[in-house]
């Protein structure tokens, strides 16, 4: 009878040790964690199919289709320096919404639930999502320059530039994978998730300079591009690789990371701990 009253106290010992979790471990749970993700992705390779595919597609279909438009008939290739570095900003949104839809899948094949009974932070689950996802990310970056250079695509000012163009635009994607990421686990369904989420990346993609020049937009439309986050980063990114005044608009853009990242991010572990 003694044994077994000495061993009835481990479980609550376990569990109220979660919150002790030291650094070390928590990193190494990452780790963990992330190679799970990237075992998923081995076993079901077409789940990289957006990463590789659409900015192919993408840089195409809009050098092509609003080159000749804007820039000339027989003149996309002046083009292409200037979608390039916006597109950049648009690949974050697209394959942030990923996120959601598969954290959302998770919990409803009841992965999710197995991670909460082990003694680890409830944020290490969601980090390794968005370390996964950068991954992802940084391939769709790499595979949109190499068809910008094969477009035409110059860089007007060195690569030290172009590599603090794509980290800009890495941080800021990071931080919308938190907005997925509590949506994925607000809504009921993946494809609610997707729902919502084309409806917030249609305005804000079309109602920025990642395509055109705000100056030939109505006012209503050119004030909503200059508080419009994709602008700044879109912006940025142009100012960075084809030179330009790039500080405010560089400033900008982490601001709105950092601050969508304190915003969303405690709000998505909480609701994680609460989600059932």
């Amino acid at each position: 009878m003694s044994a077994v009253t000495a061993t009835a106290p481990a479980p609550t010992r376990v569990a109220s040790d979660e919150g002790r979790i030291g650094l070390r471990a928590n990193l190494r749970h990452i780790g963990a964690l992330a190679r799970r993700n990237m075992l998923q992705i081995k076993q079901d390779p077409e789940s990289m199919f957006d990463a590789v595919l659409m900015p192919v597609i993408f840089t195409l279909l809009f050098v092509y289709v609003f080159g000749g438009a804007i820039s000339g008939k027989g003149h996309q290739h002046e083009y292409v320096n200037y979608v390039v570095p916006g597109l950049m900003a648009m690949m974050g949104m697209n394959l942030s919404m990923a996120v959601g839809s598969g954290i959302n899948d998770d919990f409803r094949k009841g992965v999710m639930d197995r991670f909460r009974t082990m003694p680890i932070a409830r944020s290490t689950v969601l980090i390794a999502k968005i370390v996964v996802e950068v991954g992802r990310l940084l391939i769709a970056i790499a595979i949109l320059l190499g068809m910008g250079f094969a477009l035409g695509m110059s860089i007007e000012t060195n690569v030290l530039h172009l590599a603090a163009a794509i980290v800009l635009s890495v941080v800021f994607g990071a931080s919308l994978m938190w907005i997925f990421i509590l949506l994925g686990l607000t809504m009921k369904t993946a494809q609610a998730v997707q729902g919502v989420g084309m409806l917030v990346l249609m305005p804000l993609q079309f109602g920025s300079s990642i395509f055109a020049s705000p100056t030939t937009m109505p006012g209503w439309l050119h004030n909503f591009t200059k508080v419009n986050p994709l602008s700044n980063l879109a912006d940025a990114s142009r100012a960075l690789i084809n030179g330009g005044a790039v500080a405010h608009s560089v400033w900008m853009t982490l601001g709105w990371a950092v601050g969508i990242t304190v915003v969303t991010a405690p709000l998505a572990v909480a609701r994680f701990r609460k989600k059932t």
